[in-house]
């Protein structure tokens, strides 16, 4: 479609009342849970960086008709499993972006689906960002950088890290991202990941309830130590960084993890993690990578329904 950015966005959105957007998934390269506050999040530090493959957001707008009338919000999508009410986080997005503007016109989201549910891949969070993203776009920028990335905060965790579009440092429970300087960045974008989801999803709050349960936190000047020894180790691999503190938790239930996770490794030599609070899992590959074997134990280890792709880092 004529307009299009790199990356999906219409640069010329404020003439237009319909934009589309690529609404990515994100992998965990660095997960320390560091501890539990007192109203119930975990306090972490993670490198995270998204993905060149995920979910197709559409928006179009009708302006308000006149300075009493109120707009609605309405969701559509292609995969039958995903709630269209107000558990979604693109109609939460929307109503936060009401709140916080006072924009009285109608949305009409489009969301065709791919990045799975109960994955640890951001899907929502992701979708719920450029829901907030396409609507300030379209309605004149009323909300600047900082207050975007704000209201995004609000609506869940893990939405303001899909406001950058490249690899960031969250830390909080998830609302202070900084994105990694160019020179690290840098070691992060076009790196190729094998991406593999088994038939099953785990629940973001059963993993952070078993986690807590055996308290198994990373002191935060530990995680920060880590954290710092691969950012000035400019030489340092990609595979040096991988951590994932979430892994024991969801590897005693889910022993299929760390078996496929074992076998990628002794059989290829390939650094394998999984991702957030899982259940999906990645790999590093590169060009000599032979993607087609590793598919193949992939699919015999976890079935035809498991879920592979190969992208990048954004």
């Amino acid at each position: 479609m004529a307009g299009l950015g790199d990356r999906g966005v219409h640069y010329w959105a404020k003439r237009v009342s319909e934009i589309t957007l690529s609404s990515p998934a994100k992998i965990n390269l660095f997960l320390a849970i560091t501890g539990r506050r007192p109203d119930g999040f975990h306090e972490l530090v993670s490198v995270v960086a998204p993905l060149e493959w995920g979910d197709v957001l559409t928006l179009a707008v009708d302006l308000p008709r006149s300075v009493d009338s109120n707009g609605t919000n309405a969701l559509v999508c292609d995969d039958p499993a995903v709630p269209l009410d107000e558990t979604n986080l693109v109609v939460r997005a929307a109503e936060a972006f009401r709140a916080a503007t006072g924009w009285r016109g109608s949305a009409r989201f489009s969301l065709q689906k791919r990045i799975p549910m109960g994955a640890g891949l951001g899907g929502g969070s992701s979708n719920a960002a450029m829901a907030l993203r396409a609507l300030n776009q379209l309605t004149g920028a009323p909300l600047q950088p900082a207050a975007l990335a704000g209201v995004a905060a609000k609506v869940g965790s893990d939405c303001a890290l899909f406001l950058h579009d490249g690899p960031v440092v969250m830390r909080g429970r998830g609302e202070r991202v900084d994105p990694l300087l160019p020179v690290a960045a840098a070691r992060l974008r076009g790196q190729r990941v094998l991406l593999f989801k088994p038939a099953f999803g785990i629940s973001t709050a059963w993993a952070y309830a078993r986690l807590a349960a055996a308290g198994n936190y990373l002191p935060p000047a530990e995680a920060e130590a880590r954290l710092a020894n691969w950012l000035n180790a400019p030489t340092a691999p990609l595979a040096e960084l991988l951590f994932n503190a979430m892994e024991p938790p969801a590897f005693l239930k889910f022993p299929a993890l760390p078996t496929l996770l074992r076998k990628l490794r002794q059989d290829f030599g390939l650094a394998a993690m999984m991702t957030g609070s899982g259940s999906a899992c990645f790999s590093l590959v590169d060009e000599s990578s032979p993607i087609a074997e590793i598919c193949a134990v992939i699919r015999r280890l976890w079935g035809e329904s498991a879920i592979v792709v190969q992208t990048s880092l954004r």
